[in-house]
C-alpha cells in the first residue's frame, strides 16, 4: 500500500471514530429509549400547553431551548445539569435576566451578552446551573411577538411551566424504566447515620475533593456519581485478578432450608438455633422461590410462603468476587447458589466471602 494510500485509510478509520458514543456507559438501547423519552415529553409537553394555552403567535406551545433541556434530561439524567432544579430554576431564572436585560440596556448586542454572561452567574450562585438557560437568556433578550405579549409573565408562562411539566415527564419516564432520577445520595440502608457501607473503604469524599481541586476542572457527574463509578471500578478490578475463585468453592453446602408451607414460628426457631439472618424458601419440587428473614417472622403467623423477600442468586461457576457488591450492599447477608433449575446447591454468605477475600490476600502476600 503506498504512503497515500496508508493516510486515507487512517483518516477513514479515524473519521468513523467521531460517529462512536463519546458518553462513557452510553449503549444503543440507552440512546433509544432517550430518543422514545425525549419524542414523548416534548409532544405531552407541547399538547398540554396548546390545551391550557391555546395555539398562536403570541401564545407559544413550547419555548425553543427545552429541546436541549429534553437532550440533558433523557439522555444524561445522572448529569447535575438534568436534575429538577436545574431544569426548572435554570430556565426560569435566565429568562427572568434575559427580559431585565433587554429593558435595561439598549444596545441590543451587549443586552444578549450581557444576559446570557448574568444568567451563568446567576444560574451558579443558585445551584441550578443549566446549558439551555444561556439560550433561554438569549431568546428572551431577543424578544419577539410572544415574549412582548407574556412581557414580566414570559418566566412563569410558558418558560417555567414548560419545564415543571418536562421535569414531571422525566421524573414518569425513569421511573418507568427504573433509572434513579433525580440523582440522590446513598442511603445507609439501616437507617442510622454512618454512611454505606461501600463508602467507608478506601478513598473518602475528602479525596474526591482534593483530586477535583488538583485537577482545577469542572466534570460533568456529581460528586456522588463519581465516588459510586470509582468504588464500583475497584470492585471490577478485584473481581478479574481474583476472578479464578468459583462460588462453587467456597459456598456452603449444607443449607438450612424451609418449604412455602413451613409454619413462621418454626422458621424463626430454626434461625436463631442456627444463628443465621436469612432462610431459602423452596416450592413442592424444591425449587427456590425466595429468601425469609427474621424481619418478616418477627410477629408473623401462617405458612412461610406469603412472606418471602426475592432471593439474590448465582450459579456455581460464577466468579466469587462479583458478589462483592451485593454482600455489601447492607441488605443482603447471603446469596443463594442454585442450578439452572432454581435447585439450592449452597450458600455464600459474607462470612463465606470475608473469608475466601482473606484467603486469596495472605495467599498473595505469601
Amino acid at each position: 500500500m503506498t504512503p497515500k494510500n496508508l493516510r486515507e485509510a487512517a483518516l477513514r478509520k479515524g473519521g468513523w471514530r467521531l460517529f462512536r458514543p463519546i458518553l462513557a456507559g452510553a449503549t444503543f438501547p440507552d440512546r433509544l429509549f432517550a430518543c422514545l423519552g425525549a419524542l414523548a415529553g416534548i409532544a405531552l409537553v407541547g399538547a398540554f400547553c396548546g390545551f391550557l394555552l391555546g395555539a398562536g403567535p403570541h401564545a407559544p406551545l413550547i419555548v425553543a431551548p427545552l429541546g436541549a433541556s429534553a437532550v440533558l434530561l433523557f439522555a444524561v439524567p445522572s448529569s447535575p445539569l438534568a436534575q429538577p432544579w436545574s431544569i426548572l430554576g435554570g430556565n426560569a431564572v435566565s429568562a427572568l435576566i434575559g427580559l431585565l436585560a433587554a429593558r435595561w440596556i439598549p444596545d441590543p448586542t451587549l443586552a444578549v451578552a450581557l444576559g446570557v454572561a448574568t444568567a451563568i452567574g446567576v444560574m451558579s450562585l443558585t445551584r441550578c446551573l443549566h446549558p439551555p438557560g444561556g439560550a433561554m437568556a438569549l431568546t428572551a433578550a431577543l424578544g419577539g411577538p410572544a415574549v412582548e405579549a407574556w412581557g414580566f409573565w414570559f418566566p412563569l408562562v410558558p418558560v417555567a411551566l414548560n419545564s415543571a411539566l418536562l421535569v414531571v415527564c422525566g421524573l414518569a419516564f425513569h421511573r418507568l424504566l427504573g433509572h434513579r432520577y433525580p440523582a440522590t445520595a446513598t442511603p445507609n440502608p439501616h437507617l442510622t447515620a454512618d454512611p454505606p457501607a461501600w463508602r467507608r473503604g478506601g478513598f473518602q469524599a475528602a479525596d474526591v475533593d482534593a483530586a477535583l481541586t488538583a485537577l482545577d476542572e469542572s466534570f460533568d457527574i456529581d460528586r456522588e456519581d463519581l465516588t459510586r463509578l470509582i468504588k464500583r471500578i475497584e470492585r471490577e478490578a478485584a473481581r478479574r485478578l481474583h476472578g479464578g475463585l468459583s462460588c462453587g468453592e467456597i459456598m456452603s453446602r449444607d443449607v438450612i432450608r424451609v418449604r412455602e408451607e413451613t409454619d413462621a414460628r418454626a422458621a424463626r426457631d430454626l434461625l436463631l438455633k442456627h444463628n443465621i439472618r436469612s432462610l431459602p424458601v423452596e416450592d413442592a419440587e424444591g425449587r427456590l422461590v425466595g429468601t425469609v428473614g427474621l424481619r418478616e417472622l418477627a410477629d408473623a403467623e401462617g405458612a412461610v410462603g406469603p412472606l418471602t423477600a426475592r432471593a439474590i442468586t448465582a450459579f456455581a461457576q460464577t466468579p466469587a468476587m462479583s458478589l462483592l457488591s451485593a454482600l455489601t450492599d447492607g441488605r443482603t447477608h447471603a446469596v443463594i447458589v442454585t442450578d439452572s433449575g432454581r435447585r439450592i446447591l449452597g450458600v455464600v454468605s459474607q462470612t463465606d466471602l470475608l473469608g475466601a477475600a482473606g484467603g486469596m490476600l495472605a495467599r498473595s502476600r505469601s
